[in-house]
């Protein structure tokens, strides 16, 4: 059995057990399993992998897309420029096992955000300073979109939630979630921005998939805006780490 499997805190809300098992029913691949792990403290990595002789990959979710890279043996050049890993592969080699991390979450949401956005002058809007934020500032330097990051704590490179006016929003069309507010089992949560001022020639696009549509999304939709969740991101991005995974694989 070849093991693969998700860790984070929480985990529960994750799809990815549900993608990839009915992945590996649909292309009959018994051999293969995928599970959640939810792991308090990042600390913890070595030992539970040690637990775990059967796992040859794993995914990163928040709050650990950062820090996990600390103890890895190896890091993707384009995940080493990103500042975030959403995937690693564990190398199983004479001297022992080696970690090697990647981001796929830029390949998910350049496939899932950048055709959604009209051509013309953009702005964006960030909710969220973490690991997935990190994954959208690239994709959006990557197409020369300006954009201002928001987060509870003021810093010379970001605004707070209580600096947005009405400005604020009519300047960025483009308004992306990257926080888990809102995000199963709170459902009823959402960023504190004021969504009285977005209009249909906004887009708002919120990496949560679980709930189907937030309220971020419930309000922007509201009001006119273009709308999407991340479960379009989830399926790219896991696409690209079954890629990174088989060849591994293969290649041994």
């Amino acid at each position: 059995m070849k093991k693969l499997g998700l860790i984070g805190y929480p985990v529960a809300h994750s799809y990815s057990k549900k993608f990839f098992s009915e992945k590996f029913e649909r292309e009959n691949l018994p051999e293969w399993a995928y599970e959640l792990y939810p792991i308090e403290k990042i600390e913890r990595l070595k030992s539970f992998l040690k637990s775990e002789p059967d796992l040859v990959g794993f995914n990163v979710t928040v709050p650990y897309k950062v820090s996990v890279m600390n103890y890895l043996d190896e890091i993707d050049p384009e995940a080493l420029v990103i500042g975030s890993v959403n995937t690693v592969r564990i190398i199983e080699g004479d001297n022992g096992m080696k970690l090697k991390g990647y981001n796929t979450d830029v390949y998910g949401l350049e496939k899932s955000l950048v055709p959604l956005i009209k051509r013309g002058i953009n702005k964006a809007l960030i909710l969220g300073t973490g690991g997935s934020a990190r994954a959208v500032k690239f994709v959006l330097r990557n197409h020369e979109i300006p954009y201002t990051s928001v987060s509870r704590q003021r810093h010379d490179t970001r605004i707070q939630y209580e600096d947005i006016t009405e400005a604020t929003i009519k300047e960025h069309n483009i308004i992306i979630n990257s926080t888990p507010v809102g995000m199963h089992p709170d459902v009823d949560d959402f960023p504190a921005i004021p969504y009285q001022y977005i209009t249909n020639k906004h887009l708002l696009f919120d990496l949560i998939y679980n709930p189907d549509e937030t309220v971020f999304l419930k309000k922007g939709r509201e009001k006119g805006a273009v709308t999407k969740n991340g479960l379009d991101m989830l399926h790219l991005q896991s696409e690209k780490c079954w890629e990174i995974w088989n060849e591994m694989v293969l290649s041994v």
